[in-house]
């Protein structure tokens, strides 16, 4: 898709002023980085980090159904959220695959939610909820009007904690707060997080020249502090480095939420789309699951390698890999034969040519 048929976001102008590196992701242009993922991964794990990430999907499900459907059409318990509390969650199929993996938020119990889902995935979670959607409850799709930032890393409330008089610097993981942000009010602040070094994400809508204000109320204050712009491949290593599954590559429309280690948001306690087939897998063992591996030889996984045992005979495909900039070594996901699952379990990734060893570690692989 050439960039002029790629939508921009509330600042795409900004991150092409600071000579970021773009390119077209989910229909969107997007930054992938500025100066180099590695300083850009290493500035998040050590002071902070903003990311843009306005092309995720955003639906609010509104009225004395919602919660219904919610919990009808995701894997996880919604019932137990309360207001100001989010949960990860995903989608299942009937086949016990995975539409989606998504956040859900609650706004209000019983009647308000927010689901945030992956950029690529709009129209189809869209599809996919509406059709389930047989008690009525009321879906509204904002994801074109919300504009979303992650600020990241280790320092990134205490730098944020000026502009908002929001108790952020003590958010819990996986609760949010609303109020007044840089002078916006409306402003959603939530503790979720992708890659593992904590931070907020902050969602508004870009009214009256709110991007604008945010984005640069955020640098007036950060930029002195050490704060680094960030693009989506920096975001892709952090969340590898935490064993954080990325839709598309670890977990699709195929994959059980079970083999992906996804089983503690798959909750058995209620009725769900997929929970029959879930079920069975469940009771009848996994024949493959989701692992974590460092390569002992000097050679780097991408996603589609196939990982082979002693014979050479296949046992399962990398589905993510990269040089760990923290770690400073070769790092995967990968589903494998179960057998192959247990922590210190040997095989060998297939890198063009070449059989190069590799071992399952627990994960997060950065702790």
């Amino acid at each position: 898709m050439i960039a002029a048929q790629l939508k921009n976001t509330a600042f795409t102008k900004k991150h092409i002023e600071l000579g970021a590196k773009m390119t077209g992701f989910a229909g969107y242009l997007m930054p992938v980085s500025y100066t180099g993922i590695n300083e850009e991964h290493l500035a998040v794990r050590s002071n902070a980090g903003i990311f843009e990430v306005s092309h995720m999907g955003e639906f609010l499900i509104k009225g004395p159904h919602a919660l219904d459907l919610i919990q009808r059409v995701t894997s996880n318990d919604a019932a137990k959220l309360t207001d100001g509390k989010a949960q990860y969650s995903c989608l299942p199929n009937e086949d016990g695959g995975i539409v989606d993996d998504l956040l859900v938020y609650c706004l209000r119990e019983n009647n308000l939610y927010m689901l945030v889902m992956n950029a690529s995935n709009i129209q189809k979670d869209w599809n996919w909820i509406s059709s389930h959607n047989s008690s009525g409850a009321r879906i509204e799709d904002i994801s074109e009007r919300t504009c979303l930032l992650a600020v990241q890393g280790p320092n990134a409330t205490k730098i944020l904690e000026p502009l908002t008089g929001m108790d952020i610097m003590n958010l819990p993981y996986y609760h949010f707060v609303k109020g007044k942000f840089a002078d916006t009010d409306n402003v959603l602040i939530s503790a979720t997080g992708y890659t593992g070094s904590g931070g907020v994400e902050i969602y508004f809508e870009d009214k009256q020249g709110a991007a604008d204000k945010i984005w640069d109320a955020i640098f007036e204050t950060g930029l002195p502090q050490g704060l680094k712009p960030a693009g989506l491949g920096a975001r892709d290593t952090l969340r590898l480095e935490m064993g954080y599954c990325l839709y598309g590559n670890d977990i699709d429309d195929s994959t059980s939420p079970l083999d992906a280690g996804l089983g503690w948001i798959t909750k058995f306690n209620k009725d769900f789309v997929g929970r029959t087939r879930l079920e069975q897998e469940k009771k009848e063992g996994l024949k493959r699951r989701l692992v974590g591996f460092e390569m002992q030889e000097r050679g780097i996984p991408r996603q589609g390698y196939q990982i082979k045992d002693n014979a050479g005979m296949a046992i399962g495909n990398v589905t993510s890999g990269t040089q760990s900039p923290s770690l400073g070594k070769a790092i995967g996901l990968g589903y494998v034969h179960e057998g192959y699952s247990n922590l210190g379990s040997g095989f060998y990734i297939q890198v063009r040519d070449k059989l190069l060893k590799a071992v399952v570690v627990k994960l997060p692989f950065l702790s």
